[in-house]
């Protein structure tokens, strides 16, 4: 039996935030300044966002729910139109359709990687009319980056929009056919795409999302949508202006916001983007040499352009590795249950069995600790344990 020579002194989470004194600067900072919500954070966070992920735009908002939210609210989801996306992620990328009203259909995944198998997606389309479907979402799951260049054709041959979920993966990119890194929400290819900033992601500000996009009339009806679909803007306004105060509620939207306290923790996390990103993928190359010499465990498939956003492996005794990872102080997670199996969706009509290889993924999927503060004492228990249990 292996024994570890290092003890953890506290839980190892799969994931968790990393907070410096220069983030609590900034924080402190803004708490003494003039504003606390609406204040100038918040466009200095979007536009220096939008030039890390090398898109035009950026709007903040309160989570990725949020942002997943007004996406479908200004591509014009309506009742009874239909959304195409992948049964492994947070029930929010789905969610967001339903809540206008939209239906949405589920496509299996590619077992090497977990990502929406976009051949299957063709398959779906190519079995109704042009016009079934209007939309796709498809999701960046663990940080791998979709290949939208082959999203974007299928969106552009069928008619549908894209939304890119990239909560796990800023800062990843794929290649395209022209040998060009493309990265993960630059708006080249999908119409919009959304950040969560929650505390296990890339950038951790407690709440908060972004959304980004390369179209200006989007964007513009995005700032809207997320306070309340109000504007003050003089070149906006339908009616003329009775001074200074006014301003004009043009549609139903929502507080979206996100607070200058939040900006500005995003904007000091934002300048360790890189750094953390390099770390996560030191670490997962680390993982990979280690499972290389444990044929019981399968990690899903890399790529250069990966994020890590999570190290995920598939076992054949799921809840026995995680049951054993508990005993000691190692707290891994199962990302994700898949979405069409959730009682919400099986009383729309949705059924296990409906995709088998999401379901058999699920069966066998492990989160692993993975985050740029691991140490690298903290990583090798970590797969020393795993060792142990495979062992036993």
């Amino acid at each position: 039996m292996i024994q570890s020579p290092f003890q953890p002194t506290h839980p190892i989470a799969y994931g968790r935030q990393h907070i410096t004194p220069e983030d609590v600067q900034a924080v402190t900072d803004t708490l003494y300044s003039d504003y606390l919500t609406q204040g100038p954070k918040v466009a200095e966070f979007e536009q220096k966002f939008a030039e890390y992920i090398g898109a035009t735009y950026a709007v903040a908002v309160a989570n990725g729910t949020a942002a997943l939210h007004l996406c479908a609210l200004a591509l014009g989801v309506q009742p009874g139109q239909r959304v195409i996306t992948t049964p492994i992620t947070f029930s929010a990328s789905a969610n967001c359709v339903r809540y206008c009203g939209g239906e949405v259909h589920f496509v299996d995944i590619d077992p090497a990687t977990a990502l929406i198998d976009l051949k299957a997606v063709r398959r779906l389309l190519e079995s109704h009319p042009v016009g079934h479907f209007q939309g796709l979402i498809p999701v960046d799951f663990a940080g791998l980056a979709v290949n939208l260049e082959e999203a974007r054709q299928l969106a552009d041959e069928f008619g549908l929009w894209i939304i890119e979920d990239s909560c796990h993966a800023p800062g990843g990119f794929f290649t395209d056919s022209l040998g060009q890194e493309q990265r993960c929400g630059n708006g080249q290819f999908a119409d919009l795409a959304i950040f969560s900033f929650h505390p296990v992601k890339h950038i951790a500000t407690g709440e908060g999302g972004m959304i980004t996009t390369n179209n200006a009339a989007l964007y513009e009806h995005l700032l809207r949508l997320r306070t309340h679909g109000i504007t003050k803007d003089p070149a906006q306004l339908e009616r003329p202006s009775d001074g200074g105060w006014y301003m004009e509620m043009q549609e139903l939207g929502y507080n979206y916001r996100m607070p200058d306290m939040l900006c500005a923790l995003g904007i000091s996390q934002l300048r360790r983007a890189e750094s953390g990103l390099a770390r996560r993928r030191d670490l997962a190359a680390r993982y990979d040499a280690a499972f290389a010499q444990m044929p019981e465990v399968q990690p899903l498939e890399g790529a250069p352009g990966h994020a890590y956003h999570l190290y995920v492996i598939q076992v054949a005794n799921r809840k026995g590795l995680y049951d054993f990872l508990r005993e000691k102080q190692i707290f891994a997670q199962v990302h994700y249950i898949p979405v069409h199996t959730m009682p919400y969706y099986e009383q729309l009509g949705w059924k296990p069995g409906d995709f088998p290889l999401a379901e058999a993924y699920y069966a066998h999927c492990l989160s692993i600790p993975l985050f740029p503060s691991l140490t690298d004492e903290e990583q090798q228990y970590v797969i020393d344990c795993i060792r142990e249990f495979l062992q036993a």
